[in-house]
């Protein structure tokens, strides 16, 4: 990504009721996979679903707390982890950085379209995925998931 953007992005933050709603769905997932829903694990979750950005797991610690405290590391790196197993969030590598899933199904192929000026990123799901998956059985192999990443410009930095 470039240094910063120097036009206006309109970022659509989730209000507080759809974070409680995806909140409580998590907590339904993980409980059906016979885990549990902790309090570090809801802190990170919220906090990527209220971000309008991906996030790095540096950042999360220092906003894990609200008064001001920094969290271990560990216990958001095993946050993370968690939540990725369960398929609540995704990593994109080529940033480093972290968000939410978008999508309701905790096993499915993803696609970011991530932005190189400002960040954004949109959760896509792949267009060919069938046919990853007839390649890889074809291989022998079976896949859990797929995350593609599509690095380019958002429409309102094409403008510039």
């Amino acid at each position: 990504m470039s240094v910063t953007c120097l036009h206006e992005h309109q970022s659509l933050r989730p209000t507080a009721s759809e974070v409680g709603s995806a909140v409580a769905a998590a907590s339904l997932r993980a409980t059906t996979a016979g885990e549990r829903m902790t309090e570090p694990r809801r802190r990170v979750l919220e906090l990527l679903l209220t971000a309008s950005e991906p996030v790095k797991a540096y950042d999360l610690i220092a906003r894990f707390h609200t008064d001001g405290r920094v969290a271990k590391p560990a216990t958001v790196y095993r946050a993370l982890d968690f939540l990725e197993k369960l398929g609540l969030l995704h990593r994109i590598s080529s940033i480093s950085s972290y968000v939410a899933c978008s999508g309701e199904d905790a096993a499915h192929a993803a696609a970011f379209l991530i932005c190189d000026c400002c960040g954004k990123t949109c959760e896509i799901q792949p267009p060919e995925e069938l046919a990853m998956k007839r390649a890889a059985a074809s291989k022998g192999f079976s896949f859990d998931r797929v995350t593609m990443e599509v690095h380019g410009q958002c429409p309102a930095c094409q403008v510039d």
